[in-house]
């Protein structure tokens, strides 16, 4: 062979050599991760159970099939409120819902969904990023093995419906009223009946007449579950529920073992849907308050600064009682105590005395 046809051949074999090299990545196997989320929210329900759905098709989405969701809401797989159960097993990875529910747990999980008199969406995204928030979350999931992320947010709730006027706090005496978390347990301490109910549950009961009052969450919502049809007073401002964290949470066994790159993937999920949901929300709250009183008859009605003031003294039992029941919840309570003066103090000079100041020369009321 000369010397011209050795290169030439030689050439040759080296560029399907480096064809072949470079072919080799584009058939590689992708590994996938399977993540079965179940949900407190019933499945397709207008915010909360939709905002579920939309973060559960986002994590598959980002990391591009490597984690494979597959979504049960509320009943589909288990009882909304056996949830925590089946991720702290193992029997699924992941769970959507509001960290309130697991109260009776620890006490200290009221505070990463909402307490009484307690953090706005702005002022509970502060504390978890900054505050130290996050880290007291992690200690408490460590004791179940469970990991959450922040991955939603309602926003200030309304105090709730009502099939009677209630003027004083002795008119809360003897109401069966469904409420969950520690606002639950101010009620009683005022001498009503409070009932934890799952979404799905309440409507019926309302109807029928098993309980007589309801806080679900705002206009929007609440206007899907059609609880006009059954009370007509809405009271605001809800004591109960200022800024309602709702919460992925992770079995801790099986998130650790995810590459750090989904990890971070999740998380930028979570602060997405964290933000959409509440931005969301107060867009559609505006409109259904609107349909609420002028096509169905709602009547709104503001609490008396009697029975608010009720409110705040039975609050500062129930906390009282709750931070000595363990380190934790006492830590988590002096630490939310701290984060509500700081960033409570500037946001009465700013954001709220800024929309009271605009409201005012524009006219804008209730």
């Amino acid at each position: 062979m000369d010397r011209r046809s050795f290169l030439k051949n030689a050439s040759i074999g080296a560029t399907a050599a480096a064809a072949t090299t470079l072919a080799a990545p584009a058939v590689r196997a992708q590994t996938t991760t399977e993540m079965v989320i179940v949900s407190t929210w019933p499945r397709d329900f207008p915010g909360v159970g939709t905002s579920a759905q939309r973060l559960a098709k986002r994590i598959s989405e980002l990391t591009e099939g490597r984690i494979a969701t597959q979504y049960y809401a509320a009943g589909e797989r288990v009882g909304a409120f056996d949830s925590f159960d089946e991720v702290a097993s193992g029997n699924a990875q992941a769970y959507l819902g509001a960290d309130y529910y697991w109260k009776g747990k620890n006490p200290a999980w009221a505070f990463f969904t909402a307490v009484p008199f307690g953090l706005t969406y702005t002022e509970i995204d502060a504390w978890m990023k900054f505050g130290g928030g996050q880290a007291l979350w992690d200690e408490l999931g460590d004791e179940f093995g469970l990991k959450c992320m922040a991955a939603g947010n309602t926003g200030s709730q309304m105090g709730g419906w009502f099939n009677k006027e209630v003027n004083t706090a002795d008119d809360l005496k003897g109401l069966k009223m469904r409420m969950p978390g520690l606002g639950g347990d101010v009620l009683a301490k005022l001498g009503a009946s409070p009932v934890s109910l799952p979404g799905g549950q309440i409507y019926e009961n309302l109807v029928s007449g098993a309980i007589d009052a309801t806080e679900w969450i705002g206009p929007w919502n609440d206007y899907y579950l059609k609880l006009y049809e059954a009370a007509k007073y809405y009271y605001y401002p809800g004591f109960h529920e200022p800024g309602s964290q709702l919460s992925l949470g992770m079995n801790k066994s099986w998130y650790s073992k995810l590459p750090d790159i989904d990890k971070q993937i999740i998380e930028a999920a979570c602060m997405e849907e964290n933000g959409k949901q509440m931005a969301e929300t107060n867009w559609n709250n505006g409109i259904f308050l609107d349909k609420l009183t002028n096509e169905h008859g709602v009547k709104l009605r503001k609490f008396s600064d009697e029975i608010y003031d009720a409110f705040g003294k039975a609050s500062d039992e129930v906390f009282q009682e709750a931070i000595e029941t363990n380190d934790i919840t006492k830590r988590t309570y002096e630490s939310f105590v701290a984060a509500r003066s700081n960033v409570g103090r500037w946001m009465l000079l700013a954001d709220t005395g800024y929309t009271e100041m605009r409201n005012r020369v524009l006219g804008i009321s209730v």
